[in-house]
């Protein structure tokens, strides 16, 4: 696996990718991606999470004992909690996780909706799936296209309403959109008084959103006795009755009322 064609074009765009979160520009966004990711995973203790991050890992707040990052090779794990494996194919259990974070993976990947759908397979049933994006409708993404085609401006953005119906395809729901890192096409921060404006309004005009999203609850089906006159009742002494009127013809019905009347 780790001499495919496939693994050496993605530890290539991790590469690049790691270089860009080194910037003025990259640790701005990263720490007001980390402020958003905050309130999400602070209050989760022990169980497992994994973090597939394009950008140095965000959860170190949480209190999750058994804390896991995804590489796609071994030159490119940085720490020993390091998860080895095709982004389509992780090497885990069924609703396993509390806590997977895809952090703008799936804007680089060839077959985004497969790592989606392997995502939504280990969330555990009470567990959090979290998506970070950068924001095509934002300030920044709308002027993307006048931007070089290095990163991150050479990805492909989705929108939230597309990642929205994606979930909905692998059976889980939004519970709530945060948008973050408000600045201008020119400025490298996100300035402290506009990201607690945008933050408190919650405006879809951040260069970044974080998508929370958890599994449908199912209810077992109820299956509901149907009652008629021609069902049998079954007494306490363990005789079947059936009504006789409902068993005999309607011309016959007819003819008994009568004699009875007679």
């Amino acid at each position: 696996m780790s001499n495919s064609p496939d693994v050496t074009r993605l530890a290539r765009s991790l590469a690049q990718a790691r270089a860009y979160w080194q910037t003025d520009a990259g640790r701005s966004l990263w720490e007001a991606q980390r402020a958003c990711l905050g309130p999400v995973v602070e209050g989760r203790k022990g169980g497992h999470s994994l973090e597939m991050g394009m950008a140095p890992p965000l959860m170190t707040m949480s209190s999750i004992a058994h804390q896991v990052v995804w590489a796609p090779n071994r030159e490119s794990a940085e720490g020993e909690s390091t998860l080895i494996c095709p982004p389509e194919q992780l090497a885990l259990p069924d609703r396993c996780l509390d806590v997977m974070a895809i952090h703008h993976w799936l804007e680089y990947l060839p077959d985004a909706h497969h790592t989606l759908q392997e995502a939504a397979r280990v969330t555990a049933d009470n567990g959090v799936l979290v998506l970070f994006g950068f924001n095509p409708v934002g300030l920044n993404g709308l002027s993307r296209r006048w931007r070089k085609a290095e990163y991150p401006w050479q990805g492909q953005w989705r929108t939230v309403n597309r990642l929205r119906d994606w979930l909905a395809f692998v059976d889980f729901e939004v519970e709530r959109v945060d948008y973050c890192c408000f600045r201008g096409p020119r400025s490298t921060t996100c300035r402290e008084r506009w990201e607690r404006l945008g933050r408190r309004h919650n405006m879809p005009l951040g260069e970044s959103y974080m998508i929370q999203a958890q599994r449908r609850q199912r209810h077992a089906p109820i299956q509901r006795v149907k009652f008629g006159l021609r069902t049998p009742v079954s007494s306490s002494l363990g005789v079947t009755r059936t009504s006789t009127a409902a068993r005999l013809p309607a011309g016959k019905r007819r003819m008994e009322k009568d004699s009875e009347r007679e």
